[in-house]
């Protein structure tokens, strides 16, 4: 059995004002190769397929189109919703997808063998059986309950979702036995777990309640394939538990990354082998830092990564010239006439001084809800005990606000 892990596709995002359309685009061509290529058995969409619960309707299209051109390859697909996923969307057309050979798991269900899929082999036969299990949250396993402090929240949490897992794997025990016995078990998840290395497109997901969960507290599957981390990884140096992080750098600081896909193959032993299939970089994207005059050989050095149909994204943290007024136009005229755009320029200590803050220029498409609010937190002279207070309470509202909207 073969499958080919991916998660975090996060079609329809905005990047600075940029869209990823065509950068999706070439991934999916792409990915569809390397499926007939290897031929896969099964792709596994670990969450967050869209960027938002609301993506465009290009998105939505890139979505469709990807899976009629998998269905050519004779591949099984399924997709699990993630955080940035709406349940209520995904859901809408999964019985029509079902048609096409693409299982969708928008969310935890109400019948939870209906989280438990058998996976094909492209002659058939059963491969391998998988507990579907996509972004769980907190109110689709816990009872609010009056009074509980914050560790007791998250410990709740944690308790639920491990058993959660704990019983769709002991539902997958009892189909492999029926089956035969000799059928390997895959799990999926979309969770931050224990010692995992985040980027800064990653957003605390359990906001105010489970803050990592437990390598220990996952069942014996054979392979855990996971997402919402973006950067590729083992779990606790585990083999079998994974990472495959994001197939396109989602923000400046996974830009050095080698992005990839997992192939994983599986017997009726369990895991046999895994290879990391390398993505092409589709746009090219860096961070420079420096003094002006280390950024202008800089410039000059990712200008030869671009071209005038696709030239470099750059952002640009300026060191020691950071009190220059005119430091937009400065680096401006040091890219004139390159193959290169400067989506942001940031001041490395441009928090010395207030009045510098007002020129960095910052606009709200650059922060997140969490980063305004931070900033305006730093302006108030509290403590920190009343600091982490209030970020708390914000956090919870804001975690309120986007499940409400999903």
């Amino acid at each position: 059995m073969r499958i080919l892990h991916t998660s975090d596709w996060h079609l329809g995002q905005h990047f600075m004002g940029k869209t990823r359309q065509a950068e999706h685009q070439a991934f999916c061509a792409w990915l569809i190769d390397r499926v007939r290529e290897q031929a896969v058995d099964a792709v596994l969409i670990a969450g967050d397929i869209f960027d938002t619960g609301a993506p465009p309707s290009y998105a939505r299209e890139q979505y469709n189109r990807f899976i009629v051109e998998l269905r050519g390859t004779g591949c099984e697909l399924v997709v699990l919703g993630g955080n940035h996923d709406s349940v209520a969307m995904l859901g809408e057309s999964k019985t029509l997808l079902a048609q096409l050979g693409t299982r969708v798991i928008p969310g935890v269900c109400e019948q939870l063998d209906e989280q438990l899929l058998v996976l094909h082999r492209r002659d058939g036969s059963p491969g391998a059986i998988l507990c579907g299990i996509p972004f769980i949250r907190p109110r689709d396993v816990l009872l609010s309950q009056a009074g509980q402090s914050a560790q007791d929240k998250q410990q709740s949490l944690q308790q639920a979702i491990q058993q959660h897992y704990q019983d769709l794997y002991a539902l997958a025990v009892s189909k492999r036995d029926a089956l035969g016995g000799d059928l390997p078990i895959i799990a999926t998840g979309h969770l931050t777990t224990v010692g995992a290395s985040a980027s800064d497109s990653v957003r605390e997901i359990y906001v105010g309640s489970l803050e990592a969960f437990p390598t220990s507290a996952f069942p014996p599957a054979a392979y855990i394939a996971l997402g919402h981390i973006h950067r590729p990884q083992k779990v606790s140096g585990l083999e079998h538990i994974r990472y495959c992080g994001s197939p396109i750098a989602l923000s400046f600081d996974e830009a050095k990354q080698q992005k990839e896909v997992l192939l994983v193959e599986l017997d009726s032993s369990g895991m046999r082998q895994i290879s990391a299939l390398p993505v092409p970089r589709f746009q090219p994207l860096l961070s420079l830092r420096g003094s002006l005059k280390e950024l202008d050989v800089q410039i000059k050095q990712a200008a030869e990564q671009g071209s005038v149909e696709l030239p470099v994204w750059l952002e640009v943290l300026v060191g020691t010239d950071d009190y220059l007024s005119d430091l937009q136009l400065r680096i401006a005229a040091l890219c004139e006439g390159l193959p290169v755009e400067v989506l942001r320029i940031r001041r490395e200590r441009g928090n010395a001084c207030a009045s510098l803050q007002g020129q960095a220029r910052e606009t709200l498409d650059e922060l997140s809800v969490e980063d305004v609010f931070a900033q305006r937190l730093s302006s108030e002279s509290l403590d920190e005990t009343e600091q982490a207070r209030l970020l708390g309470l914000y956090q919870q509202v804001v975690s309120e606000l986007r499940e409400g909207e999903l």
